[in-house]
């Protein structure tokens, strides 16, 4: 039952965010987008409270030139930790491989072209979290994701549970990305 509530909950209160061939971190920037913003991408029924594009937690070029910048990382209340950000293709051609960010998962039903596979790792705590499902076994995460075209940018969130309150930064993690240490807020 108290799972069922946290589900129903996480609907209520899910985020979504805004919006690479070297393999670069770039953390603790800051810097405006000028790339255009789509809904494409946003799950159906999620909240569509916005972040701070220009706000740059991190910042890493993954597979395909395809640029991942995270601009929050926002614990919020009933003990959820929502990551927002955005995916960028600042190339000239359409990227079609995001279907490897929807991850391995074979214990829930897929969630199709999303960002399912996200991660965070709580070094301190020494826990990895996933992000979390609904009863249906889809993920609390930007699904619908089938490419990104050449000079778009769509936002993204991911759910996962809250890391104890102590945690101050986590690591992020996406397929086909390095890497992300990243601050907790809230």
């Amino acid at each position: 039952m108290a799972a069922a509530m946290a589900v129903a909950l996480a609907f209520t209160v899910a985020g979504c965010g805004d919006s690479g061939k070297d393999n670069k971190t770039t953390v603790g920037s800051s810097g405006e987008s000028n790339s255009t913003s789509s809904a494409k991408g946003r799950q159906s029924g999620a909240s569509s409270t916005q972040t701070n594009p220009a706000a740059k937690l991190a910042e890493a070029a993954g597979g395909g030139g395809i640029v991942l910048t995270v601009n929050s990382v926002a614990r919020d209340a009933g003990g959820f930790l929502t990551v927002s950000g955005q995916l960028r293709n600042p190339g000239s051609k359409s990227f079609n491989g995001t279907s490897d960010w929807a991850g391995t998962e074979r214990d829930v039903l897929p969630s199709g072209d999303s960002v399912a596979g996200a991660t965070l790792i709580d070094k301190v705590g020494k826990k990895r979290y996933y992000v979390l499902r609904d009863t249906g076994g889809k993920c609390l995460c930007t699904m619908g994701i089938s490419s990104v075209e050449a000079g778009q940018t769509v936002p993204f969130f991911a759910q996962f549970p809250a890391p104890p309150t102590g945690t101050k930064d986590v690591d992020f993690q996406l397929p086909t990305f390095p890497t992300m240490t990243v601050p907790v807020s809230g």
